[in-house]
Formats: structure tokens, sequence, C-alpha cells
């Protein structure tokens, strides 16, 4: 956005900044022009106070002025503009946790006719329009929250503290000197060698933009799985324990796991950590054929996940015989990343397992017991591998990660680049190469919210909950 674009309504906006349920400490922040006038008169503090400092916590209650009735015991701070989360003046209000009291205070914080609620992401959304932090930043605080595992936690931090921003800012510099001059040279096309020194512009768009560029979207994809995670599949035919291999992974019951072939039906999915990746596993019913309405259901569902997976976890009996069941699962999802799970090796092996190797060549194999936890480890190791592509089981985390908005903005800024460039080359028209020029200039500023249109934002902020 740009310009008078970026300005926002001056209302005061207020709600409840911590999460549903009961807790310790719960907070009400309140942001706006209005903040301190519309919060002052509910708080009567223990010791009078002749002028509240900034940034001081303040014991004392919070009192209902109409009724003369204490709500709660608190503590009351103030944080002016522009020293604080917004850039405006802001109020939090730290009472107990419970909902009661947080909605009592609230109400009373919303009677004034001054102060609205806030909507989701509204107390970031005003950071970001007031210039506290750019657009990366905005979605590094979401990513923050969302966070599942510590390698997911490290990387949001690292972008909010501006790493994809510099990063980004180090590209859009020469790309917007070049740009100048190549509409210097189209000015004054007598000077165009002089503007444009042969081959320099082609060195800079390949040394400090296309390069850059191909960088961060490898980096991309090294290290976008552990925040976004990976959808794992457990596939393979009735009763071969899927579920107790889930169960497993997930070191909870969350399956039901008995001796009758489909008790599965339906797909059932949790997030387990596996060497820091978010693995969304997903337990489906018994590959077979079947005659049963509500296992028929169950197994279409089973064959629909094949194709959102990132991996699939193929199970197979190895005490009981291969059947072409098995071969006919393996013909399903040979096309996609997985790993053959050979269950069971607490009892003895059928003879037909040892057919195993041959039969399924292209995917890697690992020994477990699902029942008894042996070769689970060994698992977990195998995945890691397999999505991440690391030959060890320690994770390298890129220092920046592009989340998929910004890989989509890349691409597209590494495209016109790379188009002028060609152009540049072949000796195109200026006035071409400068629209391409402008075109991944102001993609990478879309990036930081330079460019970034209303919709965007609205979409990138419903993200949020309410309060932050």
């Amino acid at each position: 956005m740009k310009g008078a674009e970026r300005k926002m309504d001056n209302t005061t906006i207020a709600a409840i900044a911590t999460p549903i349920g009961p807790g310790g400490i719960g907070i009400v922040k309140i942001s706006g022009p209005d903040a301190i006038a519309s919060s002052l008169p509910l708080f009567r503090p223990f010791r009078s106070v002749r002028e509240f400092k900034s940034h001081h916590l303040y014991y004392g209650h919070i009192v209902d002025p109409e009724e003369g009735v204490i709500l709660d015991e608190v503590l009351f701070v103030i944080m002016k503009k522009p020293h604080s989360y917004t850039c405006e003046d802001v109020v939090e209000i730290h009472a107990h946790g419970s909902a009661s009291a947080l909605n009592a205070i609230l109400e009373l914080v919303l009677r004034s006719n001054r102060v609205r609620l806030a909507e989701p992401g509204e107390f970031t959304k005003r950071a970001f329009l007031n210039g506290r932090i750019d657009l990366t930043q905005a979605e590094a605080v979401i990513d923050i929250i969302e966070s599942q595992t510590k390698q997911g936690l490290l990387m949001a931090a690292q972008q909010l503290k501006g790493g994809l921003s510099h990063a980004v800012q180090k590209i859009i510099r020469p790309l917007k000197d070049l740009l100048i001059n190549v509409e210097a040279a189209i000015d004054f096309p007598e000077d165009v060698e002089i503007v444009l020194p042969p081959g320099k512009a082609e060195e800079i768009l390949r040394e400090q933009i296309i390069c850059p560029l191909k960088r961060l979207l490898e980096q991309y994809d090294e290290g976008h799985v552990y925040r976004e995670g990976a959808t794992t599949v457990i596939l393979g035919r009735p009763n071969v324990g899927k579920s107790s291999l889930m169960n497993r992974l997930l070191k909870k019951e969350r399956s039901i796991v008995t001796g009758i072939p489909g008790t599965t039906r339906d797909i059932i999915e949790d997030i387990a950590n596996i060497r820091g990746i978010p693995l969304k596993i997903v337990d489906t019913a018994g590959l077979h054929k079947t005659e049963d309405e509500v296992e028929t259901i169950g197994i279409r569902l089973a064959k629909e996940t094949i194709s959102q997976a990132d991996l699939i976890l193929f199970m197979i009996d190895i005490s009981t015989p291969l059947v072409e069941e098995d071969l006919d699962i393996y013909r399903e999802i040979r096309h996609k990343k997985g790993i053959l799970v050979l269950n069971k090796i607490d009892l003895p092996a059928h003879p037909s397992s040892c057919q195993v190797a041959n039969l399924f060549p292209e995917i890697p194999h690992v020994r477990v017991s699902a029942l008894y936890g042996d070769g689970i480890e060994e698992l977990k190791d195998a995945i890691f591998k397999t999505i991440t592509g690391q030959t060890d089981d320690e994770p390298r985390l890129p220092s920046i990660v592009p989340n998929l908005r910004h890989r989509m903005v890349i691409k597209k800024a590494l495209s016109s680049a790379c188009r002028a460039s060609k152009n540049l080359k072949e000796g195109m028209f200026l006035e071409l190469i400068a629209i391409d020029l402008r075109e991944a200039v102001d993609g990478l500023g879309e990036i930081l919210g330079a460019t970034t249109t209303r919709d965007l934002l609205d979409e990138i902020f419903s993200r949020f909950c309410i309060g932050k």
C-alpha cells in the first residue's frame, strides 16, 4: 500500500489479549488516541498517583464507576506512543485470568462510546500501518503464535527480527537503481552506453538480483516444512497395524486398536513433532475389496488423501503372506514419496516377506513393531530424511525461510528479472526492459507490504486472533 492508502481510522480499540480459559493472568489491551482517557476512570490505584508514567506497572483495582463495585485486583500499565506495540497510546490491564473478570473489565472499557472491540489481528495491523513493522514481520507474529515445534519458532523469530526484510531490501536496492538507469537511458538515448555500460546491467541482474532470488527459493524448499508441516498418510490393508503405528508416533491413544479388521473406517488426523517437523499424521481405513457400505466410503476417503500427502507410510504385516492387495496399494502410491513400514517384527516372519525388497525396490524399508515400539526411532529418522532430504538427524535450518506467499511473489519477481536479463542481452527495446524491472520491484515490494492491496492485507490479518 502506498501513501494515503496506508492511513487507518483513528478509533480506539480494545480486546482481551490472552487465550480463552482460566489462567493466572489475563490481559485486556486498549490502543488508540482515547486509550488512556477511557481507562483511567476505571482504575483505582492502591496509592495515590500524581502522574502515571509510561511503561510503569501500577497496582490497584478496576472499579465500575457507576456502581462503585470492585471487579478485580489488577496491574495497570500505560505505554505512550510511539513506544508501544502499535505506535499508539496503549493501556494494558493485567487481571486474574478468569473469563468473567476479563469480560466484565472489557465491557466497562467498551461502555465508552470512544472505544470499540478490536477486529482479528487489528493490533498487529496497526503496528504495520504505523510503520513499526513491515508485512513479513507481521506475518512472523502469527507464525510464532501458531508454531508447533522449536524449529518453527526459531524461524519465525528470525523473520520477526527482520531477516527476510533485510534480504529482500538488499535485492530491491540494486533493482531500483538499475530501473532508474534504464529509464534514464530511455530519456537520453545518446548517453545509453554511459548510463548502461555494456555488460554491467546483465552482471548486476545476475549477481545481485537473480542469484539471491534463486537462493531464497532454495531456502523455502529446504525449510518450509518446519513452519507449514508435512502431511503423512498411513496406508495398508486392514489389520496391518496402522492405528497402532499412529498411536506410537503420537505417543497417545488416538486411534482405536482391535484385532478386528476394518476397525478404522474414517479419516483420523493429529499432529506429531518428528525431529522438529510438525507432522500431520493421517490414519486411514484399510484398503481392500469389501461390500460393506461404510467401509467403502472410508476406503474412498483414504484414496483421496493420497493426492494431498507429502509422505506415504505404506504398511505391510510381515507375519502374514503378501497378497495382491499389497501390490495394488503400491501401484497406487509409487509416484509419491514413501517409506515401506514392515510391521509386526515381534512375530515370526512369513516366508513371503523375503520378497519385499524385490517387489518394492523404489522406497526405503524400515522394520518395526508398532505394538511394542521396536524400530520407531529408526522410522522417525527415515521420515525426517525423506521429507527434508538431509542425510543426518539434526535439522539444518536456513537462516531465512520465506513462506508460501513469499515464494509465489519471489518466483514472479525472478521470472521478470530473468526476462529483463534476456532482453538486455538480445538488445530489446529499453521500454520493455523497464516494464520487467518495474514488475520485479513491485513484486518484491508486495512481500514487505509496500505495494500490497487492501484485500491481501485483510486476508493476512484475518488469520490472527482477536487481541493480537
